[in-house]
């Protein structure tokens, strides 16, 4: 590891499913093949790192009566503090908390009254806690990305293919309203055949990479170890990598509509990376030319380019840009042979249904018409939750599995393929934008796999 990113990160807050191995416990709950073990109750959560986005998951937690939480895990003791205030507030009583050292969550992983642990930590501690979590027999949930090596996403699958223990991909963006509501449509033949989708990661994040543009620690332009939340670790990428760092919340809604890992696959991808002057000029500006940072030579472009090639013949387009000044934006486009659906201005054409050929129309009636049973269900339970009710549903999904006893909706090949873009367009960027294979995390499972993300009423 880098030895400025490992003095950072000892500073931080650990702050129709595929079928792999055992098709049966994907798809019936555990009573059922052995007539030991009904569903469970309560579901015990342990939670590893309580910064922010951890505390997001625990506010939904405590919302529940089935959830109990049992084990909090942070080197950080004003993320612990947090955490016990919230506790208190609900009325809970306060749990046991591992706090010393890099790796006190191996210490709490040996307890055996933990059904699952929700992880979000720093992205390069997620594999290593996720398989620590499948080791030990519980259920992992794992926020985005989930690994940032292409040897960290074998590590996931084979932990899973070893113990049978499941892991989650906490892709919230999948529950979006919208993107939930083109799935549907597109499982109804809205689009005709699915030839190309759009999507990425367009949000302006150098506020967030710079002590969250708090006027602190010299003009808001410092990162790691004097900064504050992300801006602790985050920006390090930007200064070592050059990739499209974050593709999971474009490439989950688009995953499921084109059936990837459930009859359909990742082949191939090719990066391009622009150059790189944003961030130099957010901190030349914020700073000053003589500020410290401004000396940085971060590798991240200013804009990766991923395109990938799928085994049905469709083509995806990912946009990352973090560092720009623009509006946020996940840039989706939906496209088949009957017509398109694009969320920058939300609108969508389709041939021979639109009003007017070749002009787009609004969204929103289609949207209300084709509204997915989950948001028709739950929309009033989700009016809470963060990111627009999305971080409801993909709480529930992962307690609901657990409750269970069966496989989650996002499962450990997603996590592992969807999060192997990152590493893997690293390598194409270096090697002049040369196309590099996409491996087959479910060993050829995909061929006969069948979606299961949004047909059930628990995912």
């Amino acid at each position: 590891m880098h030895p400025s990113r490992r003095s950072f990160l000892r500073t931080t807050a650990l702050s129709t499913a595929a079928l792999p191995l055992f098709p049966s416990l994907l798809t019936q709950p555990v009573q059922a093949q052995s007539g030991v073990k009904p569903p469970l109750e309560k579901v015990r959560l342990a939670f590893i790192g309580l910064g922010e986005r951890g505390r997001n998951h625990l506010q939904q937690a405590l919302y529940r009566t089935d959830v109990q939480v049992t084990a909090l895990c942070d080197i950080d003791p004003m993320s612990i503090g947090k955490a016990n205030e919230m506790l208190r507030k609900a009325g809970r009583s306060l749990p046991p908390t591992f706090t010393k050292g890099d790796e006190a969550f191996k210490e709490m992983l040996k307890r055996d009254d933990i059904d699952g642990v929700l992880i979000a930590t720093p992205w390069e501690w997620h594999a290593p806690m996720a398989v620590a979590t499948m080791l030990a027999g519980k259920y992992a949930g794992l926020e985005v990305s989930a690994t940032v090596t292409l040897k960290e996403s074998w590590d996931l699958v084979n932990a899973y293919e070893k113990t049978g223990a499941h892991c989650m991909l906490l892709e919230n963006v999948c529950y979006r309203r919208d993107v939930l509501a083109v799935l549907n449509m597109v499982r109804q033949g809205m689009f005709g055949e699915m030839t190309y989708a759009h999507c990425g990661y367009q949000h302006d994040l150098r506020e967030v990479k710079f002590n969250n543009g708090k006027q602190v620690y010299g003009g808001g332009v410092e990162f790691g170890p004097t900064a504050m939340s992300e801006a602790r670790w985050r920006t390090q990428h930007s200064v070592d990598r050059n990739g499209d760092l974050y593709p999971t919340h474009g490439l989950g809604p688009v995953a499921h509509w084109l059936n990837i890992n459930r009859g359909n696959q990742f082949l191939h991808l090719t990066s391009m990376a622009t150059k790189s002057r944003s961030l130099h000029k957010y901190v030349v500006d914020k700073g000053g030319a003589d500020h410290p940072n401004a000396k940085v030579n971060f590798k991240l472009g200013d804009i990766v380019t991923t395109m990938i090639q799928c085994a049905n013949g469709e083509n995806i387009m990912i946009i990352h840009d973090t560092n720009s000044p623009r509006p946020y934006s996940l840039g989706f486009r939906a496209q088949g042979t009957q017509g398109v659906w694009m969320d920058d201005g939300d609108m969508i054409y389709l041939e021979g249904v639109s009003t007017k050929p070749h002009v787009f129309e609004p969204f929103k009636e289609y949207q209300d018409k084709y509204d997915h049973p989950l948001w028709k269900k739950h929309a009033a339970s989700a009016e809470k939750a963060g990111h627009g009710g999305i971080d409801y549903f993909v709480f529930r999904a992962f307690v609901e599995a657990i409750k269970n006893q069966t496989a989650p909706p996002i499962d450990v090949y997603d996590a592992a393929a969807w999060s192997a873009i990152s590493p893997l367009s690293e390598q194409s960027i270096a090697k002049g934008s040369k196309p590099v294979d996409i491996p087959d995390f479910t060993r050829g499972k995909w061929k006969t796999n069948k979606p299961v993300f949004g047909l059930d009423d628990t995912y």
